[in-house]
């Protein structure tokens, strides 16, 4: 499985080591082999690590890849929300079902609810995610550290791309005191990119559009250029038919998804049964009249292998890639 880098004629999909069955796991090691203190910023703030945290709470399945690659999945104590095994190979999930998990129930946003007595009460030096009841200045007033992708801070990031995977690899090198092994990902990031480049080749107008829909009824969401949803797109060959939006994710009706007609739909979801994601879209009065609709060009897959730049972002870019040939 490939794996990706750049986000000019790049591409955001393929296999990284940390969700190709085929690659074989960083061995876990709890030494630290970095110098500190280390200093990183995230989301606008400063925070110092003077030694690698040993005590590590997810609140978010988005790190993962990350710590999988480094080999400091051992670093994790606990952990809450959910964390689909279509995202893992046997060795990542293995770790996972080690870890002792505090919850997983998500409200019907798909956010995580926890309260900050039960994390607290993990001892954690180091928090993962940052969910809407539990902030970083919360944790902050309790001298725990957290740290957040950076396409999910609140500031977004205006030009996304498969760079960040490989900057988001560094700073996690840096933290847990494991460069080397961030460098070595970064390599074969670069090598799978180079790949699936060199398999899609130039774009040729095929138009594709990446939706959010709600199961049952409701809102469905479109990625615009902030997400890392439109770099994966012209990755893949495609040109984003809102492109012109500069939004990471916003409500879209059907009357404007018809007004610009995809010849692709992508469809992303956090948990149930992908046909049901499906049905919430071509089940709406008048999806039939879309082109993706018509011909069945449809994929739906989960959440994490687009959003946020992550080494799940090149399976991701791999998996479109697979279903829908070289955009052509």
């Amino acid at each position: 499985m490939p794996r990706v880098r750049h986000a000019a004629a790049l591409l955001v999909a393929g296999g990284l080591t940390a969700c190709g069955a085929e690659q074989e796991a960083p061995a876990p090691s709890s030494e630290a082999t970095g110098t500190y203190p280390v200093t990183i910023e995230n989301c606008g703030a400063e925070i110092t690590f003077e030694s690698a945290p040993e005590r590590v709470v997810l609140l978010k399945s988005s790190p993962v890849p990350f710590l999988h690659e480094l080999g400091v999945m051992d670093r994790v104590t606990a952990r809450a929300g959910q964390y689909p095994a279509e995202y893992y190979d046997g060795d990542t999930l293995a770790a996972l079902e080690d870890i002792p998990l505090l919850t997983d129930e998500l409200d019907s946003s798909g956010h995580l609810q926890i309260s900050k007595e039960v994390v607290i009460s993990e001892e954690p030096d180091l928090v993962l995610g940052e969910v809407d009841n539990l902030s970083r200045e919360t944790l902050a007033a309790v001298g725990i550290p957290l740290i957040e992708e950076p396409a999910l801070c609140e500031e977004g990031d205006d030009d996304p791309g498969f760079d960040d995977v490989d900057d988001q690899l560094e700073v996690y090198g840096k933290v847990f005191g494991r460069e080397a092994e961030a460098e070595e990902a970064i390599a074969e990031l670069e090598a799978d990119l180079a790949e699936i480049e060199a398999e899609v080749g130039e774009p040729t107008g095929r138009t594709a559009a990446v939706l959010y829909p709600t199961i049952g009824g409701g809102t469905t969401y479109a990625y615009g250029t902030t997400s890392m949803a439109h770099p994966q797109l012209e990755a893949a060959g495609f040109e984003n038919v809102f492109a012109d939006v500069d939004e990471r994710v916003f409500e879209v009706t059907l009357e404007e998804l018809l007004g610009r007609d995809p010849d692709v739909l992508i469809l992303l979801h956090s948990e149930g049964d992908p046909a049901d994601v499906e049905d919430a879209i071509t089940g709406l009065p008048g999806a039939d009249e879309l082109t993706a609709v018509r011909n069945g060009d449809l994929l739906v897959q989960l959440f994490n292998f687009t959003e946020p730049p992550t080494p799940l972002s090149v399976e991701g870019l791999e998996r479109i890639v697979e279903r829908f040939g070289p955009a052509s």
